[in-house]
Order: structure tokens, then C-alpha cells, then sequence
């Protein structure tokens, strides 16, 4: 660092600009394998946030599936996920414009196989026998009513008849079919519970007809129970996850009993806020490779399912994701601290790990990055809360001596969900400019067993203030950041703890709000069936708590907010509704205090368009310039500052 200029830290010039992290953002998932050929889906930022399916044949070519026009994603719960299969070559598809499913044979434009209407499908497995595919259906035809969830089997062709398979249970999710065609399994649950709080797990023959018999549910335990990722091994046995020892486990039946294949304090399942996540995959009847999360970092390991005997797999992988097996190699999304996400092939026999398509052509000097490091300080309640922390790095800078650097606290959404290790370009914008950053995961979140993820349970607002708090206090006490600096930012469920810590605190001072949750009450009224009852586990039952409702929504505690905040948010969010960011805003402005609103037309609840990342990232770091008194080594298009 001997050659490194002096400069102020926020005011580092950096090679990652705003336009690289936005566009180098693909989102790669939804990994399938049909024969010789590798299927993905990418989001890409630069097409509007357009959602393709992309294949590896067999000689290894890559090429796009999905023609221009369409958009493969799904809309069921929201968020969804599982948006397309393919057998033999076809694939099928939900298309996000209109929500149909569609049939594309290769060569051959796609075409509807659903009718039009206002129906959603996702989470599908073809039928082959049976020339149908079997899926989840999201039915909002009634114009006054909650939409109603269904297990459906639709024609591949197209013709005849969408026939009901399963009903009665507020959600469903993961219909799998046994390899012969005789069984189908599937998850349900329904309200008050949340996915990961509790469900069930079916089982039922298929007949002759294709109607279903008589379904039964897995044995489960006396409590609460989450099942996740049910999924048949090449010789008929059904295998699945729950937590019922407190951590998410691998199990199959057998002989109509639960057996442990692995018990472990580790985390081999996940949050379902998706379909299709896929944690263990098959390779023979005998072997499963399967992730697990372990103190907030993924390992990979190789289990015999005959002797119990597991075998990690080195790697520098500290996240992977929608994990397939076929003939000795694994797929899986994954990246490490030093890379993005890519899609990876794993050679069980020579222990390989090769990539086949990166999310980010981009590659930046090591210079220029912050590596995380995980830590763990005390909090309330006798526990210890978990972040990563990323100091300040830029090789071409150091900052004044006797400085400390201005922190950002990043909060994830969810709430129950997870922050990792893995490269982003999102994170290192900030710290290649001189910001140190920590990225939380607080009480409630996934990844540390059933015990922290509940603890959440009743306190959302007061639990995970704390533990961003404590995060400021551990490293403050470090010398490790400047206490009069500090800023907290977050998206949906984070941008709800943001402006809660703002109106609950005098902790920070800024707060960058997107599509954040300003009024709890307002929330459990208006937002989607897949979250309508998910504040009764995080705040309480609605009304009979509206107390707590009131007592925790941020735009009901005003007098304490004494910093500026800036507000992100799109117009057409269904899970957030823009009038949660617009309502706190107007109050904010008319009580004199400094406040900034950027809307985007078109984007729902999460950006996608890489110009409107582009200029999210740029405005909030626009603000920060103006809060925190640094100059900006290059112009940025202002954003309005009222009452500043």
C-alpha cells in the first residue's frame, strides 16, 4: 500500500462502476438434465430482465432456447421458480406476459398448451406414460376470493381436458413422480404456516386412469415440521429433508417408516420462497451428492446411502444451489468469495469442478476486492448472532490516517432466508470505494439450524434491530469503523428492518430503503396469498395483535427518525405495494426531514432492468456523498434531496 494515493474514504475511485455490477448481474438457476443435454435459466439485467432457457448439447455447444418475445417465469406465490421442464428435447414453459404454459419442440416455434385465463403454473414433472404434465396450478379467477392452489396434470399436446389432481390445502409444491409412474409425492401446507414452519409430506398411487388414490402423509413429529425436497432415488425409494431434530436432515421411507440417511447440525435444506430448489441429487441408486450449510458456508459430500458413510468434497464453493447428478457428473449453481456464480459440472471420479457458464464475463483485479469474513457476536436473548463483514479495498487507495471508514449494515429480505459469501459485485461497488460493509444474518435467518430461524418467531422488528446493532457495536468496538458513520440498507423484508432501525434508534445515519415495509397493518391487508398470514409467526395473529402491528410500523413511529433516508421502489409490485414507500415518504417530507423517492416504472418487487440498477446504485451512493460530506471522484446523475 506503499504507492496507494490518500483519499477520503467513500470518495475512492473504482473500477467497478455502477453499469458493470447492474449488467454483470445474470441470475443463473433452474438447473435441468435431459439425456446428454444441460438446460439453465438466466435473468439477464441487459434484456429488460428477460428470463431465458439455455442448453449444453452433448458436444458441448452452448446456445439460447427460448426465442425472442418470450419470458420464462412463473408467478405463482410471486416469487416463483420452476418455470419449465424438458423431456426428449421439449420443453415446456410458463411464459411471463401471459402465464400459459407453453410447448416448444425443437426446431418449432413455442405454443400454448394452457388456455388463457387468469391461471399460473409452476413446479412441473412430465408424465410421460401418460403424456401430461404434472404440476402446480395458481387459480385467480375468483374476482373477490384468495386464489386457490391446486395439483394439476395438463396434456403435453395440449388437447383434452386440465384435470385436478390434488385439493384442499391452502399451497402446494414439488409433485414428483416415482420412477416407474406409480407413485406421486408432493408438499402441502396451509395457513397460518409458512413452508418452513410447517407441512406435509404426500404420498399417493397413481391409477390406471391417472387419478390419484388414496394419499397418506409421512410420519412426522409431534411439533412443528418442515419437509423439504422430496425426491425418488433410481430404485423407488423416496427420500426427502425435514427438521425434525432442529436441523434439516436427509431421510427416506422405508416400509412405511421414517429412516435418518444422515444426521448432522447442518443445514441440508432450504427456504422454499421458490420452486425447484434442489439441495441432493442421485447419481446411482446407491450415492447421493448433497449440499449442506454449515455456519453459514455450503460444503459439498458424497453419501452412500447403503453404509451412512459420507465423504466431503473440497471445494472453494461456499454457496450452490439446484443440484443435479447424471452418470458420474453433478451440476449446480455455485460461487465462491472470489467468483460469481456460475454454473458448474463436477467429475466424481477425478474430483473436477469445470465451468460451463458464468454469470459474469467480467473479472476484476483481486485489488479491487474485499474478501468477507464471517463473524459472530453476542445479541440478546443469550444467543450469538452471525454477518460477514468486508472491509474497505481498493489497491489504489488507502484513507486518511486516524480515519475510520463509514459502514453500511446490509439486511437481507426474506426475512427468513440468507446472505452468503459468494462474489457480488453489488457489495464490492461499495467497499472498492472505501465503505466497509457488513451483511447480517439475523435472528430469523436460514442456515444456523430451526432454533435461530424460529427465534425470529413474534419479534420481527425487535430481534433483528438488535443484531444489526450489536453488528455496528462489535465492530466499532474493533476500531474497525466509524461510529458516526453509519448507514443501514435493505431490500422488501430488509427494507422493513431498515426503516425500523431508523424509527426505532439514533444507531444510524442514513437509511436506503427498497421496496421496503413501512406499515405492517396495511401489509397483512393488502399483500399476495403466499404471504398473507406470514406475519402471524413474525409479529402475531392480525387483529388481535393490531397493537404490535401499529407499535413496530415505521410510519407510525416518525418522531424517532432523526436521519435522511432514500426510497426505492417499483410501481408494479404486487408483494410491496409502491403506496407502503410513497405513504412514509409524503410523511417524512411534510415533517421536515431530509428524504429521496426514486420509482421505477415497470419493475416489480426486486429490480431487474440493469438500467434501473444502474441507477439505484448511483443515486444511493449520491446520497451518501451528501449525508456523509465526501466528494465523488466522478458525476453521478444527482437525485433530489428534499429538505436537506
Amino acid at each position: 500500500m506503499s504507492n496507494a494515493q490518500i483519499s477520503p474514504y467513500g470518495s475512492w475511485k473504482s473500477p467497478i462502476t455502477a453499469d458493470m455490477a447492474a449488467r454483470a448481474g445474470t441470475r443463473l438457476s433452474d438447473i435441468v438434465l435431459d439425456g446428454e443435454d444441460v438446460y439453465w435459466l438466466e435473468g439477464r439485467p441487459a434484456e429488460g430482465g428477460r428470463n431465458v432457457i439455455v442448453r449444453r448439447a452433448a458436444d458441448g455447444t452452448i446456445a439460447d432456447v427460448t426465442p425472442e418475445g418470450y419470458d420464462v417465469r412463473t408467478r405463482v406465490h410471486e416469487y416463483g421458480g420452476g418455470a419449465y421442464t424438458v423431456h426428449e428435447g421439449a420443453a415446456f414453459f410458463s411464459h411471463f406476459p401471459d402465464q400459459r404454459l407453453y410447448r416448444q419442440d425443437p426446431g418449432q416455434e413455442p405454443r400454448p398448451i394452457t388456455p388463457a385465463g387468469a391461471y399460473r403454473y409452476a413446479d412441473g414433472v412430465v408424465d410421460a406414460g401418460r403424456n401430461r404434465l404434472i404440476c402446480v396450478r395458481e387459480d385467480h379467477t375468483g374476482p373477490h376470493q384468495e386464489a386457490a392452489n391446486t395439483l394439476v396434470a395438463v396434456p403435453l399436446d395440449g388437447e383434452g381436458q386440465i384435470e385436478v389432481l390434488a385439493s384442499g390445502h391452502d399451497f402446494y409444491s414439488s409433485p414428483r413422480l416415482s420412477p416407474d409412474g406409480a407413485w406421486l409425492a408432493w408438499l402441502a401446507w396451509d395457513h397460518p404456516n409458512m413452508p418452513w414452519d410447517h407441512n406435509r409430506l404426500y404420498v399417493a398411487p397413481v391409477k390406471p386412469d391417472g387419478s390419484l388414490g388414496q394419499p397418506e402423509h409421512v410420519p412426522g413429529h409431534p411439533g412443528l415440521e418442515s419437509f423439504f425436497q422430496p425426491e425418488w432415488s433410481p430404485d423407488g425409494t423416496l427420500y426427502f429433508i425435514s427438521d425434525r431434530t432442529g436441523w434439516w436432515n436427509l431421510y427416506r421411507l422405508q416400509d412405511r417408516l421414517v429412516r435418518p440417511v444422515w444426521e448432522k447440525e447442518a443445514e441440508f435444506g432450504a427456504a422454499q420462497w421458490a420452486f425447484g430448489l434442489s439441495t441432493y441429487a442421485f447419481d446411482s441408486g446407491a450415492r447421493v451428492i448433497c449440499t449442506y450449510v454449515e455456519n453459514g458456508i455450503c460444503h459439498l459430500a458424497l453419501l452412500d446411502t447403503q453404509t451412512g458413510r459420507a465423504v466431503e468434497i473440497e471445494s472453494n464453493y461456499t454457496s450452490m444451489s439446484y443440484v443435479r447428478a447424471r452418470d458420474g457428473k453433478v451440476y449446480f449453481v455455485g460461487g465462491t468469495p472470489a467468483d460469481p456464480p456460475a454454473v458448474v459440472q463436477l467429475s466424481l471420479a477425478e474430483r473436477e469442478f469445470d465451468l460451463v457458464r458464468v454469470s459474469c464475463e467480467v473479472r476484476v483485479d483481486p485489488g479491487y476486492l474485499s474478501t468477507p469474513r464471517a463473524i459472530d457476536y453476542p445479541t440478546g436473548g443469550g444467543m450469538t448472532a452471525h454477518a460477514f463483514f468486508y472491509a474497505p479495498q481498493n489497491r489504489q487507495f488507502q484513507g486518511p490516517e486516524g480515519e475510520k471508514p463509514p459502514l453500511i449494515v446490509i439486511t437481507h429480505g426474506g426475512p427468513t432466508s440468507t446472505t452468503t459469501a459468494t462474489l457480488n459485485l453489488l457489495i464490492q461497488f461499495w467497499t472498492s470505494r472505501g465503505f466497509a460493509v457488513v451483511d447480517v444474518n439475523y435472528r430469523g435467518s436460514t442456515g444456523y439450524g430451526r432454533a435461530y430461524r424460529d427465534a425470529l418467531r413474534g419479534q420481527w422488528g425487535v430481534a433483528d434491530i438488535e443484531d444489526c446493532i450489536k453488528a455496528v457495536e462489535h465492530l466499532a468496538g474493533q476500531g474497525k469503523v466509524d461510529r458516526g458513520r453509519v448507514a443501514i440498507r435493505g431490500g422488501s423484508a430488509g427494507g422493513y428492518t431498515t426503516l425500523r432501525a431508523l424509527t426505532s434508534c439514533d444507531v444510524f445515519s442514513a437509511g436506503a430503503s427498497y421496496y421496503g415495509i413501512s406499515d405492517l397493518e396495511l401489509l397483512a391487508k393488502e399483500t399476495h396469498k403466499f404471504e398473507s398470514r406470514y406475519l402471524d409467526g413474525l409479529i402475531g395473529p392480525y387483529p388481535e395483535r393490531r397493537d404490535l402491528y401499529l407499535e413496530r410500523s415505521p410510519i407510525y413511529s416518525l418522531e424517532r427518525l432523526a436521519c435522511p433516508a432514500i426510497f426505492f421502489q417499483g410501481l408494479e409490485d404486487a408483494v410491496v405495494p409502491p403506496n407502503q414507500a410513497e405513504t412514509m415518504v409524503e410523511a417524512i417530507r411534510s415533517k421536515g426531514q431530509p428524504v429521496a423517492y426514486v420509482a421505477f416504472e415497470g419493475e416489480q418487487h426486486g429490480f431487474r432492468r440493469a438500467e434501473n440498477v444502474k441507477r439505484s446504485l448511483e443515486a444511493e451512493l449520491y446520497f451518501y456523498s451528501r449525508v456523509f460530506g465526501f466528494d465523488l471522484p466522478e458525476p453521478v446523475e444527482p437525485v433530489p434531496i428534499e429538505n436537506l
